[in-house]
């Protein structure tokens, strides 16, 4: 949380890219919640630089602490290398679950390239 505004910059294209795919918040909501250290900041570095970029709510269940995957983009989690090493930061922070909202072609990356099961599908309308 104390590197965000540092790191922000050079981050805010992938978080960008991702926030448009999604219309339930900005990319300044989401910087917000950030800073307020609510949601994580997951950055994807190689020796080249930054390649991607993720965040991240916890929150708790009943029966599980749920890592929910609330934007992501870049070469965030698309190599098993990659999500093993966030299954390392999710579960450090206590997580025994990964989810996340996603379109169909995200949902069938993470399906076929680290098992991920649809629970359920998540739709809306607005109201006012």
């Amino acid at each position: 949380m104390e590197w965000v505004n540092q790191v922000w910059p050079s981050v805010e294209p992938f978080i960008a890219e991702a926030a448009q795919f999604g219309n339930d918040y900005t990319v300044e909501q989401i910087k917000v919640y950030v800073t307020q250290g609510l949601w994580t900041l997951c950055v994807l570095t190689d020796e080249t630089g930054i390649q991607g970029a993720g965040t991240i709510n916890f929150f708790n269940r009943p029966n599980a602490r749920v890592a929910f995957v609330t934007s992501v983009s870049g070469k965030f989690i698309t190599t098993p290398e990659v999500f093993e090493q966030l299954k390392t930061l999710v579960m450090s922070k206590g997580a025994t679950e990964i989810e996340g909202a996603a379109r169909e072609s995200v949902a069938r990356l993470w399906r076929q390239n680290f098992g991920f099961e649809e629970k359920y599908r998540i739709v809306g309308v607005k109201l006012c």
